[in-house]
């Protein structure tokens, strides 16, 4: 079983400056709820009790906000403010929150490692709030059916326009069940002229705790950040690695353009309901 999702969120959030500069990028709302919001409750969706969050300076906000507030609980209790407080109770309720801290960015690969002390010697799921998915069945319990049959780690992916290749880790594989490949390989960030397929890595894994080992045997890849991508490569010429063309929607809402999507879709699914 997988009982715990590592949620990497040491991050600047520079694209979001100076919105980000005192308030760390997971907690940006989509509508009234911060990204890393969405994150945890498809993670509770998928069954999984403990959320094992990376942090780093700054960041105090996400700790806060998974926790009671006293003094807000009292001012608004009995009024008709007090519901607007009832999800993210259930969502305190629901599990338990553990946190550690990313001392130097160095990259998700290292922010990963950072997280072992928390994740311990069994498989995790790992969520970057940065890609808020939507979907009848949520991504992660979608890739957890198939990591309870393949036993093996897994990485979501998506076609994406064969241009922006350079901005995401890119698999190539054969395909061999509905929507899901046999990694053969995998390159961070390459320009479209060497990218193998457009079959791009999002932020959604299941990893195996072999993952730390290889982590650390991993050199610094490009801007001197250990890339989660080149650890995944190793393990799958080793073994093998799943790629998931997953079914539902995602929204890149570390980028600006994805952030007004993500906001202007939730809004019009709330507005249907």
């Amino acid at each position: 079983m997988i009982k715990k999702c590592l949620f990497p969120a040491a991050g600047y959030g520079t694209r979001f400056l100076p919105a980000t500069k005192a308030t760390p990028k997971e907690m940006l709302p989509i509508l009234t709820k911060p990204l890393i919001q969405y994150g945890v409750e498809e993670a509770i969706e998928a069954n999984i009790k403990t959320m094992a969050i990376v942090t780093g300076r700054g960041k105090r906000a996400i700790e806060d906000h998974f926790d009671i507030s006293y003094e807000l609980e009292h001012q608004i209790k009995g009024s008709n403010k007090e519901h607007y407080l009832n999800e993210i109770r259930d969502v305190i309720n629901s599990c338990t929150f553990t946190y550690t801290r990313q001392t130097k960015m160095m990259g998700l690969g290292n922010a990963i490692l950072e997280g072992e002390a928390l994740i311990g010697d069994e498989p995790f799921a790992v969520i970057l709030a940065d890609d808020l998915c939507d979907a009848p069945i949520g991504i992660l319990s979608q890739m957890i059916k198939i990591y309870n049959k393949y036993q093996c780690p897994i990485v979501a992916i998506q076609e994406i326009p064969e241009d922006k290749t350079d901005k995401y880790g890119i698999i190539d594989g054969k395909l061999v069940d509905d929507n899901l490949y046999i990694i053969s390989n995998m390159i961070e960030k390459p320009s479209p002229q060497d990218a193998p397929t457009n079959l791009a890595i999002i932020g959604r894994y299941i990893l195996t705790p072999d993952i730390f080992d290889t982590l650390r045997d991993t050199k610094a890849g490009k801007n001197g950040e250990v890339q989660i991508t080149d650890a995944l490569y190793q393990q799958a010429k080793n073994g093998m690695v799943l790629g998931y063309k997953f079914k539902g929607k995602r929204f890149d809402c570390g980028s600006i353009d994805g952030f007004v999507e993500a906001t202007n879709y939730f809004y019009q699914k709330k507005s249907f309901q």
